[in-house]
């Protein structure tokens, strides 16, 4: 049984009568989930901004519109915010779920974001592998024609036609799967590397995205795994005086991590990265950069954006985090055993 399965567990059994009056709790669940409908605001504005050409909310406070529409559109993306918190406070009060019931709802959100990312990267990566291993070795033109074979050599064409349609095909089987692949993930690296050494010192052959197959697969395992591995406990802790504390103290100490360094770092790093249309994040992604090894893979864009799909799924993991926190300090059942990832 998974940390997640224990969680909902314990949720089930709070709903059934146990649970500490949630009424007082709505604060904290409100600051939770106006987090997440910030956070989902903020990424929505930066696609209409950057991949919609809308001019962004900039021109309401006097800054630069980014396209040429008129600024009624700066305002309805303004709008987007405050729809999008009403929607999260609506949601606060017309339930009374526990801080650990919503705790495990929004684990089960983010477990669905980084299955949909997993599927995406060995989708992607082998799918590129192959188109780029035919360009290569030249066979690519007598499969489909020299004018396909040559759009394919153009990144945004390779991007747009055929990362992105798998993209979305990886959110579709993610709804389907409850399998966290992680594990295959690392043992497609190994296999990956062991291709190049096999390839190298046994037929002398070598080529660029091999190399670059590794490092795709490499950055989304230590990346994606990130979010996954706080819900199960699985981060090493330098600890010197938590493994004494009460759970009550552990609680202070877990929500005050939370918001002052989890959330904050998260919210930085999409605020620098996602904050204008040449930031580290969205210049890349919009640009659709490739590396500069020829017949190399075709996905260092997608690499840059790694960087927001660590920040988004992190974020999420800790509100959920924060609300188990809080719950550990109001003493609601359920709570996790942090010294064994077990649920109490």
């Amino acid at each position: 049984m998974t940390a997640l399965d224990s969680v909902q567990d314990g949720s089930t059994a709070m709903n059934s009568g146990h649970t500490a009056s949630p009424e007082s709790a709505r604060i904290f669940r409100l600051f939770g989930w106006i987090v997440l409908a910030l956070m989902t605001a903020f990424l929505l504005n930066n696609y209409l901004t950057y991949w919609q050409n809308l001019p962004g909310i900039a021109p309401v406070y006097g800054g630069p519109a980014n396209g040429s529409l008129p600024i009624l559109w700066s305002w309805l993306q303004l709008a987007l915010y405050a729809a999008l918190v009403l929607c999260a406070v609506a949601y606060v009060l017309r339930n009374s779920n526990t801080l650990r019931m919503d705790s495990a709802r929004i684990n089960k959100i983010n477990a669905y974001l980084i299955r949909a990312a997993f599927f995406a990267v060995l989708i992607v990566g082998l799918v590129d592998a192959v188109i780029s291993f035919l360009r290569v070795e030249g066979f690519l033109t007598d499969i489909i024609g020299s004018e396909m074979a040559d759009d394919l050599g153009r990144s945004r064409i390779r991007g747009a036609y055929v990362h992105m349609p798998l993209i979305g095909l990886s959110f579709v089987i993610a709804a389907f799967s409850r399998t966290l692949g992680f594990t295959w993930l690392a043992l497609l690296v190994v296999v990956a590397e062991l291709l190049i050494v096999i390839g190298r010192f046994v037929f002398s052959y070598e080529q660029a995205f091999l190399a670059d197959l590794v490092r795709f697969w490499y950055a989304a395992l230590f990346l994606f795994a990130s979010a996954y591995t706080l819900l199960e406990e699985g981060h090493v802790r330098v600890d010197v005086f938590y493994a004494g504390m009460s759970s009550k103290t552990k609680g202070y100490v877990n929500a005050f991590g939370s918001v002052a360094l989890g959330m904050s770092l998260c919210a930085v790093i999409l605020l620098i990265g996602l904050g204008g249309k040449q930031n580290i994040i969205n210049s890349p992604i919009l640009a659709y950069e490739v590396t500069q090894a020829g017949f190399g893979l075709y996905v260092k864009y997608l690499m840059a954006g790694f960087l927001g799909v660590f920040a988004t799924t992190m974020m999420i993991q800790f509100v959920s985090y924060f609300l188990d926190a809080v719950a550990d300090i109001r003493g609601e059942p359920g709570g996790r055993d942090h010294e064994n990832h077990s649920v109490q």
